[in-house]
């Protein structure tokens, strides 16, 4: 049987979806009133001092 071909080269991190989505994300959130989920860390309530 014919095996698949490798990938070459590996994929780099910076062109994942993931990156792509939070870069816009970000953004958004800095021009728009209307604010989009980021990461867990970010977008959650702001702790009390």
């Amino acid at each position: 049987m014919a095996e698949p071909k490798k990938q070459t080269s590996p994929r780099k991190t910076g062109t994942r979806r993931s990156h792509l989505k939070l870069e816009l994300a970000r953004r958004v959130n800095a021009k728009s009133p209307v604010k989009v989920r980021t990461t867990k860390n970010e977008t959650g309530k702001k702790k009390a001092a």
